[in-house]
């Protein structure tokens, strides 16, 4: 039976929110069987605690943020993204601010991070949600949906006009049975345009970023001094996005992911309209021998 995993030992790092711009600290704990994730603002009297899940998120402007009693966590997706490419069930993640620190932008230090920390295997059977039949939402020309597959991939395709996204390529599919996370998504980083900076910080976003932690584009080009990470940059980081929004569901998916110009509100949209119909999924264990090949023991090095 697989089982469920938690980090080996706690780990702490610091960096600054992309949005607020504030410095946060963050400590990331083991929890008990079926805990799943949870934050705990440490900076609040009650040390609230915020659960990572697809009904708390309450605002989905350029990041995916969740809240409880109105105690907020915000830009939640690159951690969530690295906990579910390292199968993490169950953690506490404490945190002295509103805003999990961009790092460079991408799920790299994360990885690291807990990697470094060791990941332990736990007593009870990991539960994933099997995806029983097609779910999908629409707004526009945007479209989000999620279909019945026996293991895990996504299929993402984006249509930004810029010559750098054109020339890379604006659509991406990984299946996990034959990809690894760590190296074909976890490194991709964050992007956005020169030109709407202003209006961003305006709204009181993005006031932290900088070119340290995303790559950012003028009409014409890239401005960062370091190349892409991988030819495809753009659209691999709206994967990584979106295997952390879709962790907001509280279990691994054992499904096919379908978006096309997709962000955190359509992918919030299709976890509630799939939790709103029981017949669409199922919750289940799988035997070692019986799992799908991007879960099982034996592919560990691939999918984690």
């Amino acid at each position: 039976m697989l089982k469920q995993r938690t980090i080996a030992s706690p780990v702490k790092t610091v960096g600054i929110g992309l949005h607020s711009g504030r410095k946060a600290t963050l400590i990331i704990k083991p929890a008990p069987v079926n805990t799943g994730i949870q934050f705990v603002r440490i900076d609040t009297p009650e040390q609230a605690v915020v659960p990572a899940t697809a009904l708390s998120v309450c605002d989905t402007r350029l990041a995916s943020v969740i809240q409880k009693d109105g105690t907020k966590v915000s830009t939640v997706e690159h951690l969530l993204s690295a906990c579910a490419g390292l199968g993490l069930d169950n953690l506490l993640i404490e945190i002295d601010g509103e805003e999990v620190p961009i790092m460079d932008g991408s799920a790299a230090s994360f990885l690291f991070l807990i990697e470094s920390a060791g990941i332990a295997e736990q007593e009870g059977p990991r539960q994933f949600l099997v995806i029983k039949k097609p779910v999908e939402v629409r707004e526009g020309d945007k479209l989000a949906r999620l279909e019945p597959f026996f293991g895990f991939k996504l299929d993402f395709t984006i249509d930004f006009k810029h010559p750098a996204v054109d020339k890379t390529g604006q659509r991406f599919v990984v299946d996990f049975a034959e990809h690894a996370y760590r190296s074909e998504i976890g490194r991709a980083r964050t992007f956005g345009f020169a030109h709407e900076v202003e209006a961003l910080r305006e709204m009181g976003l993005a006031r932290g970023g900088s070119l340290d932690n995303a790559i950012v584009l003028d009409e014409h080009r890239i401005l960062n001094n370091e190349e892409l990470r991988y030819d495809d940059e753009f659209v691999r980081h709206k994967i990584l996005d979106a295997i952390g929004d879709l962790y907001l569901i509280g279990h691994p998916i054992v499904g096919a992911y379908v978006a096309e110009k997709s962000g955190h509100a359509l992918n919030n949209a299709l976890l509630r309209k799939l939790l709103e119909d029981p017949s669409a999924y199922e919750i289940s264990t799988f035997a070692e021998n019986n799992a799908p090949t991007a879960y099982s023991q034996e592919s560990q090095p691939l999918f984690f």
